[in-house]
């Protein structure tokens, strides 16, 4: 892809508008040094320096659309407690309308809490309690999310299996976004197996893949588009789904993509240094979709997608990247 294409699809990207439905949460980060092993046991001792908060899981889409997409929403389910006024005033300060989350008594909102020592993950505590979402939750979503359609142009949706996205939850926004003729992406999760219906394009990585498909993996290739397996996983979700496109994430070896239209499309890893993947596929699924909905080719889509992850895995914690920095990537790599 030349520049001047690049900055043109950025320049569209801009004025679409996104949904993001998942599964939301509130990542937290403690930032401190180790210095001694506790005389208690033997774990290390963090003295917290700093500490910090961002918008996780499906918000974390998003928090990466925001900065290429002047409208994005976000659709979710969160409880009624100290952490969802925490999320909700994170996500308005980065400017992502909230109205589409639904505040549930019984839901505690979910929390992750990574302690942070040196550059390195010392713990992570989890706060979540996995609960069947009513049929009156999951109806109220669904006219939430009605409401919103004729003010979007492409929809996401997030799995992390928390229990959001049901298979009656998924069908249904996949028929309304059908019927309103916009774009649909989706990131599944193989722990919540569901059938992906009105989908234009989905997004595992490679072991999902390979979960879903019910293919063993006996490694990957270096060249990915001689690995067998792959291909095989390839063309079965594809049948399978009955759907136009699959993009699987391949860690070092980048991204490949499925269309019906062509052969395999290859892209390989962007990235110069890798410090964290956390969160690098919640940026690959934002700006594949972006791309999408700026009139970007599928080929196309994934590399401006791969690009970006590339840079994301060079920072720490659950980071998002600028247009600057997407440009300035492919400039790198074009050098």
């Amino acid at each position: 892809m030349n520049l001047p294409r690049i900055q043109h699809l950025l320049d569209l990207a801009r004025k679409q508008r996104l949904l993001v439905i998942g599964d939301v949460m509130l990542d937290e980060f403690v930032w401190g040094k180790v210095s001694r092993i506790s005389p208690e046991a033997p774990v290390p001792v963090v003295e917290v320096q700093s500490e910090s908060s961002y918008p996780g899981g499906a918000a974390n889409v998003a928090r990466n659309l925001r900065p290429f997409c002047d409208s994005v929403h976000i659709s979710g389910l969160i409880g009624c407690d100290i952490h969802a006024g925490r999320l909700k005033a994170l996500l308005a300060e980065e400017g992502i309308a909230t109205e589409g989350l639904i505040e549930s008594p019984n839901f505690p909102t979910i929390v992750k809490t990574r302690i942070i020592a040196r550059q390195q993950q010392v713990v992570r505590v989890d706060r979540e309690k996995r609960l069947p979402t009513s049929p009156e939750t999951l109806d109220a979503a669904c006219a939430r999310i009605a409401e919103l359609l004729g003010e979007v142009d492409g929809v996401i949706l997030e799995d992390y299996g928390k229990g959001f996205l049901t298979q009656d939850f998924v069908t249904r926004v996949g028929q309304m976004t059908a019927d309103a003729g916009k774009i649909l992406t989706a990131d599944p999760n193989p722990g919540n197996p569901l059938t992906w219906h009105n989908v234009t394009t989905l997004k595992p990585n490679r072991s999902e893949a390979f979960a879903m498909a019910g293919i063993p993996d006996l490694g990957a290739s270096d060249d990915p588009l001689k690995d067998e397996a792959l291909k095989q996983v390839g063309s079965t979700l594809l049948a399978r789904f009955d759907i136009p496109s699959l993009l699987i994430t391949l860690s070092e070896h980048g991204m490949i993509l499925f269309d019906r239209a062509g052969p395999p499309y290859h892209t390989p890893t962007r990235a110069r240094e890798v410090f964290d993947v956390s969160g690098a596929g919640d940026t690959a699924i934002a700006l594949f979709t972006a791309a999408l909905c700026a009139g970007a080719t599928f080929p196309e889509a994934a590399e401006i997608s791969n690009h970006a992850s590339g840079v994301v895995v060079s920072k720490l914690g659950t980071a998002t990247l600028t247009p600057e920095e997407l440009i300035a990537s492919f400039e790198k790599n074009a050098a």
